[in-house]
């Protein structure tokens, strides 16, 4: 949804399981863990384009996304991924 391929770990790497996305520098690698617990705080924070447009796309395909307090110089959104972990989404506004 964030478009954002995915990458094809290192072989060595692959057995530890998890998934990493890449697009040019933005690299972004999940790893896993047996007593795995979704981050409902600590989050990572993505800057976005057209922040509404990918808003609705969310909803579509069947995320909740919610609002929190307003922070200066920004849109955003909160959404959990697939595996209930908190994700920003915020896009700079244009002056």
């Amino acid at each position: 949804m964030l478009g954002i391929p995915e990458r094809k770990k290192p072989s060595h790497l692959a057995k530890r399981g998890g998934c990493w996305f890449e697009r040019g520098a933005l690299k972004v690698h999940i790893g896993v863990e047996a007593d795995f617990r979704a981050a409902r705080k600590a989050h990572p924070a993505f800057i976005v384009e057209d922040l509404p447009v990918l808003t609705a796309a969310l909803v579509r395909a069947g995320y909740r996304t919610w609002n929190d307090e307003g922070l200066e110089g920004y849109n955003r959104v909160y959404v959990n991924d697939p595996f209930g972990n908190r994700i920003e989404l915020m896009e700079p506004l244009r002056e």
